[in-house]
């Protein structure tokens, strides 16, 4: 199945300008989401980030719905009385009638409204909710389902706070109620059904027969039209599940999904083409010089060098300055985020290293979270061993500093043989010998409780990479997210992944893709791949990926060996590069983070809701959605100097030897062409909406002329 761009919003340029302002004076959003102050996975960062710019958009009127957890609650969010006159009564009536609703401040950018349900409070009437659900469409819930008992009751007080609040109102309301994944799907459809006059949206960010058949390894993507949905959602025994998830998709006013690969997923699984893609965006913040984030990067690298040089104390046989620092993060599934074929074209790259005699070590990092019993004692040994010397060195020049700076005040210059005495020698002698070991430097950083059938661990003892002294690639497993008070890696995930020089994503089942999008973001490359949703938007929007630090791997129409021969290539031609490359890289790559910035994706969801208001309110509402021609499509086009890669070099390209990149120097200008950039893509776009209590600042009707916000 080709990836064919049906819809208008899946390019940048594919939205039409709005020339009629919208009024949303007397309407009313409700986003509706499980991971509302509430995090879980993915859905949370999208709510986080997105919330400052709704909030501008719809003002007083956006309020966020999600459960009251009350671990969250206490370090999350600011509880106060309900500022809406409508909703307090709303929220009064349902209180009374043995709910448990909660008003506040949700305390993040943008400080949104949050109205917080207690779940476990209703659970009485889990039943009678069940055997509704049954008599209306015919869903049956199994008892033992926690998770989707909690979709049940979730979704009926949802559902009863919306029509709750139309009730309440004076004047027929403009309601808009977003709802984000199965989890809140029942209150769409229980809305539907009850002919409440809300204008309702879907958006599903992974289909849940999309990740447990790619989770059982078939080949799912070639086989996406032949699958038999009913019949592998109840040999998964998630038959409710996707039933519900269904329903929501069909019920709702919009449907959208988040990338092009998850729309075409989406209609063979759900039956039901989106009417819009809305790409995950993030909130940006922009450096006032290149040179920032670049010191950032120098900072947080030089961190990792001390954990490096502690982990592989006593083997510490390569040159740091010539490292590299590789990552692959998420959660821990081996096959789909594409863990296991980053392994094998690790072994493959430590064989072309070795035979080419290169000088280049690289360090893998898999930072995905598994079951685990503490630190690994011999990893804490080693961190231990570093300070150690750290202090001895100290120590030493403490001494040798005074003996000099005596010997400088009576007006001799130092004997350098009697500077240092036989106590100094001895110190040293010590550290050096403390060192010395006698086992090769673990893969683990922790003790896994399941050592013996440990994904990762087998596939690294199958393919011998146990970081010896031969080997030019070492992998280190951190099965824990990072945390800046670690005793053994002290940095939270941002410093980390700012101090890497790749981010290596191969996954095979990744709807959008947060980690490839948070390293553009922070200027750091990525490896991504043509099946996930982000690798799929930069390969349509941007005209050479590669030379912008953006590399996505085929596994769509090649082979697992091709595919891995295409990654070991990636891997190798960036060994290659000179440090100036890489520098030049990463400034290229930072520039494209305009292209994830809410203020710009943040478009695609103003869209689907005026699009849902004019299906629900057409009388009130107007909204055509064009679709696009040939040439409607946005693509950033290919640098016009430098190639960062050497396997894509021209003439114009960075050699290795000195001269030449004397000769760079003088043709390749940062500012320049960092201009040119700044020319070829559309700035971010705002609406002057009338009930925002401030516009965003330098907008126009246009997209011209708009100034990013240091944020």
């Amino acid at each position: 199945m080709p990836l064919a761009r049906s819809l208008s919003v899946t390019s940048l340029s594919g939205l039409e300008e709005w020339d009629e302002e919208f009024d949303l004076e007397d309407a009313v959003l409700f986003e509706i989401a499980w991971e509302v102050a509430n995090k879980v996975g993915g859905i949370y960062t999208v709510i986080q980030t997105k919330a400052r710019l709704t909030a501008e958009e719809w003002g007083e009127n956006y309020f966020l719905v999600g459960p009251y957890v009350e671990s969250n609650v206490r370090t999350q969010v600011e509880l106060i009385e309900p500022t809406n006159p409508v909703l307090k009564r709303t929220i009064d009536k349902m209180n009374s009638s043995g709910c448990k609703v909660y008003f506040g401040r949700w305390l993040i950018e943008g400080s949104p409204y949050v109205v917080l349900i207690d779940v476990a409070f209703t659970a009485w009437s889990l039943d009678s909710w069940k055997r509704e659900l049954w008599d209306l469409c015919d869903i049956g819930v199994p008892w033992f389902d926690r998770e989707a008992n909690d979709a049940v009751l979730f979704g009926f007080l949802t559902a009863w706070l919306l029509g709750e609040f139309a009730a309440q109102s004076e004047e027929p309301p403009h309601i808009v109620a977003h709802f984000h994944e199965w989890l809140a799907g029942l209150g769409l459809v229980l809305c539907r059904h009850r002919k409440l006059p809300i204008a309702t949206i879907f958006t599903t960010h992974a289909t849940l027969l999309g990740r447990y058949l790619c989770a059982g390894s078939v080949d799912f993507y070639n086989k996406l039209a032949d699958f038999n949905v009913d019949k592998e959602a109840g040999d998964r025994q998630i038959y409710h599940r996707y039933c519900l998830e269904r329903a929501a998709a069909h019920c709702a006013h919009v449907f959208t999904t988040v990338s092009q690969i998850t729309a075409i997923e989406a209609e063979y699984l759900l039956k039901r083409a989106p009417d819009i893609v809305t790409p995950n965006g993030l909130n940006v913040k922009k450096f006032s010089a290149v040179h920032e984030f670049q010191n950032l990067h120098a900072q947080s690298k030089n961190r990792i060098q001390e954990f490096v040089r502690g982990h592989f104390y006593g083997h510490l046989d390569f040159n740091l300055d010539k490292t590299l620092f590789l990552f692959i993060a998420g959660r821990y599934e081996f096959s789909n985020k594409g863990a296991d074929i980053f392994l094998e074209a690790l072994a493959r790259l430590n064989y072309l290293l070795r035979v080419n005699h290169s000088d280049v070590t690289v360090i893998a990092f898999f930072i995905m979270p598994a079951r685990t019993n503490n630190f690994n004692v011999e990893t804490l040994k080693g961190q231990a061993v570093r300070k150690q010397l750290w202090d001895t060195a100290q120590t030493v020049k403490e001494r040798f500093g005074k003996k000099l700076y005596e010997s400088l005040l009576v007006g001799q210059l130092p004997d350098v043989s009697k500077i240092l005495d036989k106590e100094d020698f001895t110190i040293m002698k010590r550290a050096i010998f403390a060192t010395q070991r006698q086992c090769q430097p673990p893969i683990c950083t922790h003790n896994m409780l399941e050592d013996s059938g440990d994904p990762i661990l087998n596939c690294v003892r199958r393919i011998g990479l146990f970081n010896s002294s031969a080997d030019r690639v070492k992998i280190i497993f951190h099965p824990e997210f990072l945390s800046s008070t670690s005793p053994l890696l002290p940095m939270d995930y941002e410093e980390f992944v700012r101090g890497c020089h790749l981010g290596v994503f191969p996954s095979y089942y990744e709807p959008w893709g947060y980690t490839p999008a948070e390293c553009t973001v922070m200027g750091i490359p990525s490896i991504s791949t043509n099946l996930s949703g982000f690798g799929c938007f930069m390969e349509e929007h941007i005209a050479d990926p590669s030379a912008y630090g953006i590399y996505i791997l085929d596994r769509r129409y090649r082979g697992v060996d091709e595919s891995c021969n295409q990654l070991t290539s990636f891997l190798f031609q960036f060994c290659k590069q000179s440090r100036r490359q890489r520098i030049i890289q990463r400034n290229r790559t930072e520039r494209l983070s305009e292209l994830l910035d809410w203020r710009y994706l943040g478009r695609y969801y103003i869209s689907a809701r005026h699009m849902a208001l004019a299906k629900a309110f057409p009388d009130t509402y107007m909204y055509d959605l064009h679709k696009p021609t040939s040439t409607s499509g946005f693509r950033y086009p290919r640098p016009a100097s430098v190639p960062p890669s050497p396997a894509l070099s021209r003439h114009s390209s960075p050699r290795h030897s000195e001269a030449e990149d004397n000769d760079e120097d003088e043709r390749y200008d940062e500012d320049v062409e960092a201009e040119k950039d700044r020319v070829n893509i559309r700035q971010p776009y705002a609406l002057p909406f009338k009930n925002k209590s401030s516009a965003v600042p330098g907008a126009n009707g246009n997209g011209d002329g708009v100034t990013m916000e240091n944020n």
